[in-house]
């Protein structure tokens, strides 16, 4: 067995900082939707009723609620068109494009994942 030795560890003040940092960044992106939201947007720019039917199980409501959170987070922006009726486009923010790395990883992850519990459940069967 490998022994870490205490100069490897990152210090309290490092891993405070580190864990500020992910609270932080999981309070804004928290929640169900979020993450399939801004990888819908940064797609294509699209109404409401588009982002619905392409975001199966998600309410009118929460739908809602959840494009006015990430506008006051500028990860997208909401454009209003004077037309009649008024049109209503969301798109995504060049901000919200910063999240490419973290979204390719937590893929990249979930995938591993998703093998980890199927390895898991055919050994227990």
């Amino acid at each position: 067995m490998k022994m870490i030795r205490n100069e490897d560890l990152p210090s309290h003040e490092e891993c405070t900082g580190s864990l500020k940092n992910v609270l932080d960044a999981l309070y804004v992106l928290n929640g169900k939707w979020r993450l399939a939201l801004i990888l819908c947007l940064v797609q294509s720019s699209k109404r409401f009723n588009e982002i619905q039917h392409e975001i199966k199980g998600i309410s009118s409501k929460v739908l809602a609620n959840e494009l006015k959170n990430l506008e006051l987070n500028d990860f997208i922006k909401r454009n209003v068109y004077p037309t009649t009726p008024v049109t209503i486009i969301y798109e995504a923010t060049d901000y919200s494009r910063t999240l490419k790395n973290v979204i390719g990883e937590l893929s990249t992850w979930g995938q591993q994942h998703r093998e980890k519990i199927k390895q898991s459940m055919r050994k227990q069967s």
